[in-house]
């Protein structure tokens, strides 16, 4: 008998936990599970990966923070759908999530924390803590995720383990000369990317500096930031204060990364947390050395010196003497790549990422409460 999963989260916006979600959601056991996915905001580009994968989702439409209607309009759309478990990602929908599936009686509730969160208040932490006494079991990403909710009063014993999944690569579409052109590069120089959201979780400032100090050093190389977010025109303003677009520059959000990523020199993450970075996981598969912030996840990532370097959050300096240094050896470089490729093939496979999701199901609905 197949059983119902309802997977609860905010948006299908262009982020990590919406990635994984959608790729969780199109390859589960279709002979096991009949899947249901409940936006609880709105939409996102990553409907479409839904669409393609056969997956039936539905927009709750949550107008503001606190929207009341939007707890009672998802807890009738899961009493219509009858699942045997919700399983619920990020803030907004853990909390909404959580509450409407209680409310609706499912039977098993899990929720999934992707991120280490410092800027959640003692409100936010009042609600994940009374949720968790209500839920089967919490996911997350990296065991410093599991680590800074234990510490805020959460139990360890909830929290299982299951790493992000990257799709296999595909070669590049593209040869260098025009992945330079498309993203307005000179091709005789070297390339640094970034990809993420252009907020202050991923001190991109730290970067920019960082992309001058190489820049102005060897004068061949173009630091290209790809994404949006509300720091853009902030970021653009400092950019243009301390460098030049020459050294640094901001191409916003591109459907191309892919075909993109091989034919850069370095990759960059100067991130103050993150919970398990798909864009550093997704460069270090694609062979492209990775120097990023020295916080425990990407410690989880990269062993410094064996699969990437790591710099000390906010260093700028050490930032840019670790790119010279790579830059000027490419024995490093590939050792570094092939190391980091080795790891990423071993640990961050989808199938052991959907495995994962299905032995905690399978547990949880063999459970007596259940």
């Amino acid at each position: 008998m197949k059983r119902k999963l309802a997977l609860i989260i905010p948006t299908m916006d262009r982020g990590g936990a919406e990635k994984q979600l959608a790729l969780l959601a199109c390859n589960l056991p279709r002979d096991e599970f009949d899947v249901k996915v409940f936006l609880l905001t709105r939409g996102g580009p990553r409907c479409n990966e839904l669409r393609d994968g056969g997956v039936d989702y539905t927009v709750i439409g949550k107008r503001f923070k606190a929207d009341p209607s939007a707890l009672f309009r998802l807890r009738n759309e899961l009493q219509q759908f009858a699942p045997d478990i919700a399983h619920t990602w990020i803030f907004a929908a853990n909390a909404f999530g959580r509450m409407a599936a209680r409310l609706a009686k499912v039977p098993v509730i899990i929720g999934s924390e992707r991120c280490i969160d410092p800027w959640k208040t003692w409100w936010h932490w009042k609600i994940d803590r009374y949720l968790a006494k209500h839920s089967a079991a919490m996911t997350t990403n990296s065991a410093a995720t599991q680590t800074f909710y234990t510490q805020h009063g959460i139990s360890a014993e909830l929290f299982h383990v299951i790493r992000n999944g990257i799709p296999a690569r595909q070669p590049s579409s593209i040869d260098r000369y025009e992945a330079f052109r498309r993203l307005g590069v000179a091709p005789d120089r070297r390339l640094i990317i970034s990809v993420g959201r252009l907020w202050a979780q991923k001190r991109y400032r730290d970067l920019v500096w960082a992309g001058e100090l190489v820049g102005a050093t060897r004068q061949d190389t173009t630091f290209v930031v790809i994404g949006e977010g509300p720091q853009r025109d902030e970021l653009l303003r400092f950019r243009d204060a301390v460098t030049t677009p020459k050294h640094v520059a901001f191409v916003g959000q591109r459907n191309d990364v892919a075909d993109l990523l091989p034919h850069a020199d370095l990759f960059w993450n100067g991130s103050e947390y993150e919970g398990q970075s798909n864009a550093v996981i997704e460069a270090m598969q694609a062979g492209v050395p990775v120097i990023a912030s020295d916080i425990q996840p990407n410690r989880e990532l990269i062993r410094n010196g064996e699969t990437g370097r790591l710099a000390p959050l906010g260093d700028r300096a050490e930032f840019a003497r670790h790119a010279l240094e790579l830059l000027d050896d490419p024995d490093e470089c590939l050792r570094l790549a092939e190391n980091a490729k080795a790891l990423v093939e071993r640990d961050f496979s989808v199938s052991q990422m959907i495995d994962g999701h299905v032995a905690l199901y399978r547990k949880l609905m063999a459970a007596p409460a259940a």
